[in-house]
């Protein structure tokens, strides 16, 4: 009886043991509920592809970009004398030659055109833009100058000066017509200067004189073309 007795006991203990071992089994990750049982290692194929750059990638203005895909070539940097990038010529970086007369000329026997040359006489490069003023100068006094009525002829474009470099620029003048103090067709009376005041854009105003007289003309009237590397005839 005893040994029957021991031999129920071990049973219902084994039984016991078992129980507890199924319970244990139900609350592990791996168990059939599913509660926490996510693989600790994605599949094979789970993760999608990240896109690998290429060399041709389109830029934000629709072009498409160099090697990299950098989106664009960068612009080259200016080139001194070139005129981008280069300042304008200034008062102290320039001198205006004196004028002389132009071979063609209006008919008559005052001035009819002259030539005048502008000199970069610094070390750096300049530009020039545009058309010279022309004002007869007052016998020394500038308050007493008279600026002349101004044609422009041809269209200005920017000059590039390197140091040493000349630009040129003509000037038309009605002119005088017969003899001694001569006459204007226009009935007006003839002027005369011995210099003139001629006006540089951004370079200041620079009084000079002719190689050869003085200046003779009529109206007070001059027609003018924009400086330019080609000397005008």
């Amino acid at each position: 009886m005893q040994y029957t007795a021991g031999v129920r006991r071990t049973a219902a203990a084994l039984v016991t043991a078992v129980a507890v071992t199924a319970l244990m089994a139900g609350c592990t990750p791996a168990g059939d509920d599913g509660a926490v049982g996510k693989p600790s290692t994605p599949p094979a194929g789970a993760e999608s592809a990240k896109p690998t750059p290429t060399g041709g990638t389109s830029s934000a203005g629709g072009g498409t970009g160099g090697t990299g895909g950098t989106g664009g070539t960068k612009p080259s940097p200016s080139v001194p004398g070139s005129g981008g990038g280069t300042k304008a010529c200034k008062i102290d970086q320039i001198k205006v030659s004196e004028a002389h007369q132009a071979d063609v000329r209006p008919p008559g026997t005052g001035t009819g055109a002259a030539i005048v040359s502008v000199t970069n006489t610094s070390t750096l490069p300049c530009t020039l833009h545009g058309f010279p003023t022309v004002a007869g100068a007052g016998h020394g006094s500038p308050d007493k100058n008279v600026p002349l009525a101004i044609t422009h002829s041809g269209s200005a474009s920017t000059v590039s000066l390197a140091p040493g470099a000349r630009a040129w620029t003509k000037l038309t003048f009605v002119n005088v017509q017969g003899e001694a103090d001569g006459y204007c067709v226009s009935g007006a009376t003839p002027a005369s200067f011995p210099t003139i005041v001629l006006g540089v854009p951004g370079a200041g105003s620079h009084q000079i004189s002719m190689d050869d007289g003085v200046f003779a003309e009529c109206d007070n009237k001059a027609t003018v073309t924009a400086f330019s590397p080609t000397k005008p005839s």
